[in-house]
């Protein structure tokens, strides 16, 4: 199956998992989880979540994100990757002066 991010919609959330700002994303999603191309313009983020039932990974596209993960803060650049594994918690922030560009999948578990 082939995901074309370039023909979707993409879709403006406001407050994402009770963040700050719009979190933008085309996304995938059926019952075995999401696949999703997102963006976070400077100050945004997405709420603090647990993953219960899934985990997450999230590639870094193009910027920088602040991760909360758990009881601690992370960084990551263009070209790394923030792994929330099932039974974890995470949010991410765009403390950046550009869009924060970044790959998530979350598959069901």
């Amino acid at each position: 199956m082939i995901i074309d991010f370039d023909i979707m919609q993409e879709t403006r959330n406001s407050e994402f998992k009770g963040g700050t700002g719009d979190t933008f994303l085309k996304m995938f999603s059926n019952e075995l989880g999401k696949i999703m191309l997102g963006r976070l313009e400077p100050g945004s983020s997405i709420g603090f979540h647990a993953h219960e039932t899934n985990s997450e990974i999230i590639y870094i596209v193009s910027g920088k994100a602040d991760f909360l993960y758990d009881d601690k803060t992370e960084n990551a650049n263009a070209g790394e990757c923030h792994y929330c594994p099932k039974g974890h918690s995470h949010s991410m922030i765009n403390n950046g002066t550009q869009d924060l560009v970044f790959f998530a999948v979350v598959p069901e578990q």
